[in-house]
């Protein structure tokens, strides 16, 4: 079983017709517009137990942000090189990106772990 739902999304503007415009986070490469049937009203946490943690906010090293990998989950080739589908620590699997291999200077033991793991 996986994620079925992300959110809570802001709805941005009402297209009409049953249709929403939502701000969705940077780097998702879909769509924005969804018909109101794919959309579900947000509500409230009932029990302390379904409350989220906010995400931890980035290290910053040189004067940019770096976020800590959690996992790697897979990879796949792209071009001359290797993307790794990275998980990030702290973060949902919404937030799961595809970086290039030379993208990931800080995170050489995770890539290696992926090999050791997969090489069976």
């Amino acid at each position: 079983m996986d994620n079925k739902r992300y959110g809570p999304f802001r709805i941005t503007k009402d297209i009409g017709l049953g249709a929403f415009e939502l701000e969705l986070p940077e780097g998702w490469m879909i769509h924005n517009v969804f018909n109101k049937d794919l959309l579900i009203r947000c509500v409230e946490p009932k029990f302390k137990g379904q409350h989220k943690e906010p995400a931890p906010p980035p290290t910053i090293i040189n004067e940019e942000e770096e976020y800590e990998v959690e996992e790697v989950q897979k990879h796949r080739k792209r071009g001359w090189g290797t993307q790794y589908l990275v998980h990030w620590k702290g973060y949902g699997d919404e937030h799961d990106q595809w970086i290039a291999e030379t993208g990931l200077p800080h995170a050489k033991q995770a890539v290696e772990d992926y090999w050791t793991k997969h090489s069976r």
